[in-house]
């Protein structure tokens, strides 16, 4: 077995990150994206597996630049759209636009991907961060018709809402246990302290209730839960975040030391999952759960649900 710990390296592609506006339809590029889309590739030849991201609550999808880095690095192709820059409390409208960027790759993605690649849709993954973990989970679920079809999905973090019984619209946790009928191995992601108030004027990033450990208790094997203990809700940004909303992101949830370590966590964590259920290579994964130690910050939980058991 090849060093587990590689995942949480930068990986041996060089990846190009191509920013993309949706304009009306030319020559070079006939099927314009419905929303903006970061897409993160690798940019020797080859054919690769991909992955549509959702960025979390009124952030942008270049916070997430490093980790779209990271992950494409080990040889995937990542679509990351900006669902919108002003958005209420219901999720209605941003699952749909979610699903119609997922439309949009069978005709659109392979124009804008470096000269040679391409993309392998048949090893599609959706996830998402935060209120992006829950309308990826929704997707997943079927709550948007999507003609791809989806093998794995993950949640960084996915938040149902303010706490048990204020959930944002539509409500995904149902709080039956192993109810989400999802026909795919999931990875929940969550942070130790990001259910814990950064100042008593705010409420916490990911309370108890509508969180991780919540959206983890419906899934069904095979599924993974990986909590990182002294890490909070936004660790897996970039270093450096602009803007008001950017520096919203230093003050509003309860943060762990740096970011670097529970980025370069969640990139190999997501990296692993996708090398087994996308690609077969379960090497990875099987040793996060085996050693959790391996990871490059301390895990207060490392379980898996295994078929069969």
């Amino acid at each position: 077995m090849s060093d587990a710990r590689q995942v949480f390296e930068h990986g041996e592609h060089n990846v190009r990150l191509l920013s993309l506006e949706p304009k009306a339809a030319t020559g070079s590029s006939p099927s314009p994206p419905p929303k903006p889309l970061i897409v993160a590739s690798p940019t020797e030849e080859g054919e690769y597996p991909t992955l549509v991201f959702l960025h979390g609550y009124l952030l942008y999808n270049s916070f997430y630049s490093q980790l779209l880095r990271h992950v494409a690095s080990h040889g995937f192709i990542i679509v990351a759209p900006q669902l919108y820059s002003v958005a209420g409390p219901d999720c209605g409208a941003e699952i749909q636009s979610a699903a119609a960027v997922v439309e949009w790759l069978a005709d659109g993605l392979i124009h804008v991907l470096p000269e040679h690649v391409r993309s392998d849709l048949s090893k599609l993954a959706i996830g998402g961060h935060s209120r992006g973990g829950k309308v990826a989970f929704a997707l997943a679920l079927g709550h948007a018709k999507t003609t791809l079809e989806f093998s794995a999905l993950i949640g960084v973090g996915p938040v149902d809402g303010m706490e048990k019984g204020k959930q944002t619209r539509p409500p995904i946790l149902t709080y039956v246990p192993h109810s989400f009928d999802l026909k795919m191995a999931a990875l929940v992601i969550g942070s130790g302290l990001g259910e814990l108030k950064k100042s008593p004027l705010f409420p916490a990033c990911a309370p108890k209730g509508v969180n991780h450990q919540d959206f983890f208790d419906e899934c069904r094997p095979p599924a993974y839960h990986f909590v990182a203990k002294e890490y909070g809700h936004q660790d897996m940004l970039d270093d450096e975040t602009s803007g008001v909303r950017g520096k919203a992101t230093y003050c509003l949830c309860k943060k762990g030391p740096s970011r670097k370590p529970m980025r370069a966590f969640v990139g190999g964590a997501m990296v692993a999952f996708m090398k087994s259920y996308l690609e077969g290579d379960t090497q990875f994964l099987t040793a996060i759960v085996d050693d959790p130690q391996i990871s490059p910050v301390e895990l207060s939980t490392a379980t898996s649900l295994e078929l069969g058991n």
